[in-house]
């Protein structure tokens, strides 16, 4: 009678730590998708044409990125259509596109802003005369990067690089190393002020 009473002790308490255990799986579901509930899949999105446009009032300056197969081995193309003027003032605007249907260019940015909150345009320059703050915000009040200011100052040449990044630590200090995430898109164009 005792084995019989000690085998049903034992079957009970291994379907007490089955049972939890099944609890502790569910408690633990990669619920990471769910964001808040939202509907989005917040995957990285497809980019293969980034549009960086520079206005002073009386001159534009567009500097575009394209890759149209972004999953192969060779690097996408930029280019830049004029040199900035030194001790200037502009407006600049991005454009994202993504071009692998030819036929039919799907804007980004809608997608983007709609997400706001989970991505960042991030930029840096090695022109010593070049400062570009971004003067657009996400939902939350953090820095998003669509619209900038970029001020010249003396002559010089360099580089200007452009970094999309999605789901960054926000706030951050403004660097793409503080930022984390993943990368979306990254440009670098060679770029002269006169």
């Amino acid at each position: 009678m005792n084995t019989l009473k000690l085998t049903k002790m034992k079957t009970i308490k291994l379907l007490a730590f089955l049972f939890i255990s099944s609890l502790a799986f569910t408690g633990c579901s990669d619920d990471d998708d769910d964001h808040g509930g939202d509907d989005h899949d917040h995957e990285e999105e497809v980019i293969t044409t980034l549009t960086y446009t520079l206005t002073d009032g009386t001159d534009t300056i567009t500097l575009t990125f394209e890759d149209l197969d972004p999953d192969d081995s060779v690097d996408g193309v930029a280019t830049v259509s004029g040199n900035l003027k030194a001790n200037t003032d502009y407006t600049g605007e991005l454009t994202v596109l993504n071009k692998t249907d030819s036929d039919d260019p799907a804007h980004i940015q809608e997608e983007i802003e709609g997400e706001a909150e989970e991505h960042e345009f991030f930029y840096t320059t090695t022109v010593a005369n070049v400062t570009i703050s971004k003067t657009d915000e996400d939902g939350n009040g953090n820095p998003l990067g669509f619209t900038t200011n970029l001020v010249t100052g003396a002559a010089g040449t360099g580089t200007i690089t452009v970094v999309l990044k999605h789901e960054p630590k926000k706030p951050n200090d403004g660097s793409v190393a503080d930022a984390g995430g993943n990368t979306d898109i990254e440009a670098t164009f060679t770029v002269e002020v006169e």
